[in-house]
């Protein structure tokens, strides 16, 4: 199980080029599969244009990809209707296993892990939704309704047991987590800790050139962050408005796609050409 917790950073700008919901929501839906083909931990939404208001586009990309996370027995209870998700229809599935298939109680397994959500209190504990025919019990504890927790099964008979589990404890990917980060991009680095910042730029250098070197510094961390600008404006040019040089907040300038035969590389497009480069030489 790999003890390392890579986060990627997305602009709230990456949804501003396209005027129509259904557009927005599908390239969402491109991110959200990436990360979850690469096992990414944590997507993190960022501001990146002060002179414009984002909260509207950064709430919508939030919810769309914690949408897509969210495996689908929970999303009518813990996702009311919105009008960001009037098209969500269209979002592709995950697949991960936090998603399982399965909606059988016979077919459950004991040591199996499922996400879920409670409903009910009665004497003997808590009553959670695990996406069977019947809510599974956790004995003898009391949480607040409609509370997203992760369970493990102890028992499975005419009522199911599970008990409470840490996501950190599960031997499978188990989905990303979603951060709305308030303070731009060069506040976020120099606060948030990471031990390797790999930020992504047609300016940089080229992978193969430094790919030693991340190697190196990445034995060495445990809380990792790749960044991504927008094609209108890259990483440079957004910590530009801070008074920043990107060079001096990161520790690597990589361009992963060199002799890229587009003027820009639309950031999804950027998340799956790196996050694919990333995985093949450090199995990420």
């Amino acid at each position: 199980m790999r003890k390392k917790r890579i986060s990627v950073a997305i602009p709230a700008s990456i949804v501003s080029d396209v005027p129509h919901l259904r557009e927005k929501t599908s390239k969402v839906g491109l991110i959200g599969r990436a990360a979850a083909i690469f096992r990414i931990d944590e997507i993190i939404v960022y501001p990146d244009n002060p002179h414009v208001n984002q909260v509207a586009d950064v709430n919508l990309i939030a919810t769309l990809l914690a949408y897509m996370e969210t495996p689908q027995y929970l999303r009518k209870t813990l996702f009311k209707l919105k009008p960001e998700l009037r098209y969500a229809g269209i979002l592709p599935p995950l697949r991960t296993p936090h998603h399982p298939l399965n909606r059988r109680i016979r077919n459950l397994k004991i040591g199996e892990y499922r996400e879920g959500v409670t409903v009910s209190t009665t004497k003997k504990g808590m009553l959670v939704d695990v996406g069977v025919e019947q809510p599974a019990l956790i004995p003898n504890r009391r949480l607040l309704i409609g509370k997203r927790v992760t369970v493990k099964i102890t028992k499975v008979n005419k009522r199911v047991e599970v008990e409470l589990a840490n996501r950190d404890e599960i031997p499978q990917y188990w989905g990303y987590t979603v951060t709305v980060e308030k303070h731009s991009f060069g506040k976020m680095v120099k606060s948030r800790g990471f031990n390797l910042t790999i930020a992504t730029s047609k300016y940089g250098v080229p992978f193969a050139d430094v790919a030693e070197k991340i190697a190196e510094k990445l034995r060495k961390a445990n809380n990792i962050l790749v960044a991504f600008g927008a094609p209108t404006q890259g990483l440079y040019e957004i910590v530009e408005y801070e008074g920043l040089n990107l060079e001096d907040i990161v520790d690597f300038v990589v361009n992963t796609i060199p002799m890229q035969g587009t003027e820009t590389v639309r950031t999804e497009e950027a998340l799956i050409a790196s996050l694919a480069i990333l995985n093949m030489h450090f199995c990420l």
